[in-house]
């Protein structure tokens, strides 16, 4: 929600350990109002669902959802170079939650090079053993011990010119994975988990980690393995749906 305010002001639910003035959301707001010559004088506030330290790009979605949303307050297109280029400034990949539709990202994951159509209503399921999440630059650093050759994406862009979930399914790849597993062993014990449960069709490790997605043969076996992590394994977990640019959230 965002609100007129005598001062910039940003607040998370749950409230974070760091300050807010630290926050990719508050630097968003701060760096966009520079960028566009306006005051950023509105309250912000934020319900966070996504776990903190999960590679499941939650701060990224918090600082692009405030980006989106002042734009479109201030009349500007939020796909606006100055926007764009704003985005970049904050993190390497919020530019891609400006657009979440399933794309192809160069660079240092923040340079558009292809958009696709959307897949919407493919049933996943997400599963996170590790309570403190893992920490990104300590795995890029393990990374660059035993760096990994990254498979070649242009089957899994085939696939999603295609529109094919079993296309996608069957490339999936996450060459940062293993760094993730050797740096916290308990993500690698929830992706073997996971990939072993019934209505599973495919999944791996999310980002940096700690969460591991899969894609499941239909809404029900996502919330069944959801329900069976959080019950007989104490993990968090949630059983959701993809979803396009109409349920956006901003």
């Amino acid at each position: 929600m965002v609100e007129d305010a005598d001062e910039l002001f940003v607040r998370h639910e749950p409230a974070l350990v760091i300050p807010a003035e630290k926050t990719t959301a508050y630097q968003a707001a701060r760096l966009l109002g520079e960028a566009l010559g306006v005051s950023p004088d509105v309250s912000i506030s934020i319900i966070d669902r996504i776990p903190e330290r999960a590679g499941l790009g939650g701060s990224s979605a918090d600082a692009a959802a405030v980006i989106r949303a002042l734009a479109l307050r201030w009349g500007v297109d939020p796909l606006d170079r100055r926007v764009v280029e704003t985005a970049r400034l904050v993190g390497a990949d919020v530019a891609f939650f400006l657009n979440p539709v399933p794309s192809l990202m160069k660079g240092a994951g923040d340079t558009l090079a292809e958009t696709f159509p959307e897949l919407t209503g493919v049933p996943i399921v997400l599963v996170m053993p590790c309570t403190e999440g893992g920490v990104t630059s300590e795995c890029y650093a393990e990374f660059d011990r035993e760096p990994v050759v990254a498979a070649d994406y242009e089957p899994l862009c085939a696939a999603l010119r295609a529109g094919s979930v079993s296309g996608v399914a069957a490339h999936l790849s996450n060459n940062l994975a293993p760094a993730a597993k050797r740096l916290a062993p308990a993500v690698g014990e929830a992706e073997t988990w996971l990939l072993s449960r019934n209505g599973v069709i495919a999944g791996q490790v999310t980002g940096s980690g700690a969460c591991s997605f899969a894609i499941c043969e239909s809404e029900s076996a996502a919330q069944r393995i959801a329900q069976s992590a959080d019950i007989e394994r104490g993990w968090w977990s949630k059983a959701v749906l993809t979803v396009g640019l109409d349920a956006f959230f901003c």
